[in-house]
């Protein structure tokens, strides 16, 4: 039994392949499933190949070599690993602490990382979903309000291709320097909150009054990352309250508006 084994047994298009064993120095042509390869280096311990083009996209596969004098070796299994591929995420954005990501796609079976941009990979363990997988996101402090970074997924077949998922981090917005114009009213007094930071992506915009009624989802028109326009619940308490802004980053600290 010439052929002992592949190093490595597993791989890709394109994988070299060492065939290791014994009485190999006359091999000709490499057997790979239905395809006869070319080897790149013969000795009498160690064939070396390049795994086709017409190699399958995955699965087992049988290697063996044909020798100069007609004969075949025996064969031994390789298995072809899947190239990933990334076709979504079930989030749009994560706050800069990361978060809970979800990667949709194939080829996830084998286990791999899951990159987000430049950031540390995170790994992920093989045997679960092939269609599927779930990280703890790494945390990332945009420079600015927010960035986009790509995600791909790599395994032992590669990398998938760039470009198809990408997921927006952002940082928390911040009324700590807005002002309020008006600043007192009336229950129903439109307002406009400026001076502000990062109003961008806004989910939710609450007000709180006197009575701790928290009223949330009403209705704002942006301006811009600095500024908003909204209005006091009609049913606000009189008394003391505070509006809050909602971001993909997080929610702000309050801004006071004194109902009358």
């Amino acid at each position: 039994m010439p052929i002992t084994t592949l190093t490595p047994s597993q791989g890709t298009v394109g994988t070299t392949v060492n065939i290791n064993g014994t009485s190999l120095g006359t091999t000709v042509s490499v057997n790979f499933g239905g395809a006869v390869v070319s080897p790149t280096a013969v000795s009498n311990t160690v064939v070396t190949f390049v795994v086709p083009s017409s190699a399958p996209c995955s699965g087992q596969v049988s290697v063996s070599t044909n020798l100069s004098n007609g004969t075949r070796t025996n064969s031994v299994p390789f298995f072809v690993i899947v190239r990933p591929t990334t076709t979504g995420l079930d989030e749009s954005c994560l706050p800069a602490a990361g978060g809970s990501l979800t990667v949709f796609g194939t080829g996830f079976a084998a286990g791999g990382t899951v990159n987000v941009g430049a950031l540390t990979p995170v790994a992920f363990a093989a045997g679960g979903s092939n269609t599927q997988v779930t990280v703890t996101a790494p945390a990332h402090t945009p420079a600015g309000c927010f960035d986009t970074q790509q995600v791909t997924v790599t395994t032992a077949g590669g990398t998938g291709t760039a470009g198809t998922a990408l997921i927006d981090y952002y940082n928390a917005p911040s009324l700590t320097t807005a002002t309020l114009t008006p600043a007192t009213g009336a229950a129903g007094t439109e307002t406009t909150v400026s001076g502000a930071t990062c109003l961008i992506g806004i989910t939710n915009v609450t007000f709180t009054d006197s009575a701790a009624t928290a009223f949330t989802g009403l209705p704002f028109t942006p301006i811009d990352a600095t500024s908003i326009v909204t209005a006091v619940p009609a049913a606000a308490a009189a008394g003391a309250g505070a509006f809050t802004v909602t971001t993909c980053g997080g929610t702000s600290g309050p801004a006071g508006f004194t109902v009358t």
